[in-house]
């Protein structure tokens, strides 16, 4: 077991939740039946009841290799749920995912602050990232 690893609490809908995960991610493996781990990244779950919910206060955050993983994870993680802005959305049980390519941390880091500003001008008008754009607002 990781040290740390997210705990999840959903209504009574857990094992459909992993389910779903190991649906979306390529790479997921059941451990038991409140164990589950997508991309290296362990989860805990539990079926608390009704009590509490899920908010954008917490987020799982994707670093995606490419446009196709992001258009990819994207709509099946938003399938039933919500898209936001900048590259969020919830899913179908209320859980907040950040889509985000790889690049655009790259982009936001430039030491050049003309074109990590232009990237971010050209990001927060985005609900799904799109790489391209921001390729070009990077070289304007």
């Amino acid at each position: 077991m990781k040290k740390i690893t997210p705990f999840l609490w959903f209504d009574n809908n857990a094992e459909e939740a992993i389910n779903f995960y190991l649906s979306v991610f390529k790479n997921g493996k059941k451990i038991n039946n409140n164990k589950f781990e997508i991309e290296e990244q362990e989860f805990m779950v539990l079926n608390g009841g009704p009590h509490f919910k899920f908010n954008e206060a917490i987020s799982i955050f994707v670093d995606c290799e490419n446009q196709e993983e992001v258009d990819n994870l994207w709509e099946k993680l938003s399938e039933g749920g919500e898209k936001g802005q900048c590259g969020w959305l919830k899913d179908k049980f209320g859980l907040s995912w950040q889509i985000i390519p790889n690049i655009l941390g790259e982009m936001l880091s430039d030491l050049d602050e003309e074109k990590a500003d232009r990237v971010m001008q050209a990001m927060i008008k985005m609900t799904k990232i799109d790489v391209e754009e921001l390729k070009k607002a990077y070289n304007n």
